[in-house]
């Protein structure tokens, strides 16, 4: 595990940036066209840890893929798993983790499903209570309730279910996902009835909408979903939206500095919930406007940023970014109701406010949420607890301060590898 030390900056940001492809989108996509009625072409595939161990995991099913460049071809099996027996590792991929223990939960075969000590800590209990009322075997080989287990489908399916979607949405994800190859098996409508406040969420949406993408229709309903018997994938061709959750990072920086930053190919339209970040640095002080190039954003004069007190529950990626840089905020900043993100790759919460606290920063830890007030940022080392939102965030704070060392800072592997070293090019601009 390496070390990274922060330089400075000396002058406004003033650049324009390219990020990866999405991460969340990228493995929708991967798992829809695995499962269409033919061959799709996805372009502006993120590879990063969590999406090869995806692509790595369709390959040990039996789904072929061929990568050329920043392109994917996946040859889709109509709804079926090649291999009725086959072990993969999700690694510490959360969407793997949970869209593909649905696909196997509802598929008959045996599949071993293996996991990174980090995802094995991670919550699975509602999807697998979900799967088990479906009709999913689910053996636990370690802990009850996590990974790893052996799953698969039983003499036969139910093809209706309640999911809670408080702690994850990509539980819900997993089950509208899978939806298509129920309704083939069982020859009637899905329906998915949801517990919890977080049906209509961001990530929720963006189902929905790279579902329609590829021809299947979600039916909102009172309470929950329907997915109509007959609906199928259809193969084709399909272009992923750069990373709105990695281009949030420099315009942060930008804001805080007082700069500018374009960032390639992001559009107000975007798919992706992190997009509202930008409306939260608008209320602080800066200006966006979509150009014909991307999305640019200006910082205040002086980098002088208001502080704010906003709900981040459905764009709770981004409660590091802000809570990265509220320190040079004119007044405290508040963050509410983002209690899940405890149970993410680290308790975020409790991290971002140990870390802060270490550098000299007084914070407020709440169950769902935390309070940030400004101060003068002491030199530190910041544990990353291998959180890959931890490391990426702080450099923020390092920009601005100096002295700042990002511990295990290689973490970012997991979404976006190349981070550190745009954030290099960036200083030969600021």
């Amino acid at each position: 595990m390496g070390q990274y030390r922060v330089k400075k900056l000396n002058k406004p940001i003033d650049a324009r940036i390219t990020v990866p492809g999405s991460k969340s989108i990228t493995n929708r996509a991967l798992f829809i066209s695995a499962f269409c009625d033919g061959k799709s072409l996805l372009k502006n595939v993120l590879f990063s840890d969590d999406t090869v161990a995806f692509i790595d995991s369709l390959e040990k099913l039996g789904i072929k893929t061929l990568i050329r460049g920043n392109t994917v071809s996946v040859n889709g099996t109509g709804g079926m798993i090649p291999k009725d027996h086959a072990s993969i590792n999700v690694e510490s991929a959360g969407t793997a983790a949970r869209f593909l223990t649905a696909a196997l939960g509802l598929s008959h075969g045996t599949y071993m499903i293996n996991a990174s000590d980090q995802m094995k800590k991670r919550p699975m209990k509602p999807l697998f209570d979900a799967l088990s009322h479906m009709g999913s075997f689910i053996e636990y080989t370690e802990a009850e309730d996590h990974l790893p287990v052996y799953i698969g489908a039983g003499d036969s399916l139910h093809s209706e279910v309640c999911v809670d979607s408080d702690i994850s949405t990509q539980f819900l994800s997993a089950l509208l996902l899978s939806a298509p190859l129920v309704t083939d098996k069982t020859g009637r409508d899905m329906v998915i009835h949801v517990e919890g406040t977080r049906a209509e969420g961001a990530y929720v949406r963006m189902t929905r909408e790279v579902m329609k993408s590829f021809g299947v229709e979600v039916k909102a309903e009172q309470g929950g979903f329907r997915i109509p018997k007959g609906e199928r994938y259809i193969p084709g061709e399909y272009n992923i939206e750069p990373d709105v959750s990695a281009a949030c990072y420099f315009y942060a920086a930008a804001a805080v500095s007082g700069g500018r930053v374009t960032v390639e190919g992001v559009k107000k339209d975007s798919l992706q919930g992190d997009i509202r970040f930008l409306d939260v640095l608008e209320r602080m002080g800066c200006s966006y406007e979509e150009t014909g190039c991307g999305i640019l954003l200006k910082g205040p004069e002086g980098g002088e940023l208001s502080g704010i007190d906003v709900d981040m529950r459905d764009f709770s990626d981004q409660t590091m970014t802000l809570a990265a840089i509220a320190p040079f905020c004119s007044s405290p900043v508040t963050i509410r109701n983002v209690g899940h993100i405890r149970k993410q790759e680290s308790d975020r919460i409790s991290a971002i406010c140990t870390e802060l606290s270490k550098l000299g920063i007084k914070t407020e830890e709440y169950e769902d949420g935390l309070k940030i007030y400004p101060g003068e940022v002491s030199p530190g080392i910041v544990e990353t607890y291998n959180d890959h939102r931890i490391a990426m965030a702080f450099s923020l704070t390092g920009l601005m301060a100096g002295g700042i060392v990002i511990d295990n800072y290689e973490c970012c592997s997991k979404t976006f590898g190349d981070y550190f070293n745009v954030l290099e090019n960036i200083y030969q601009n600021g």
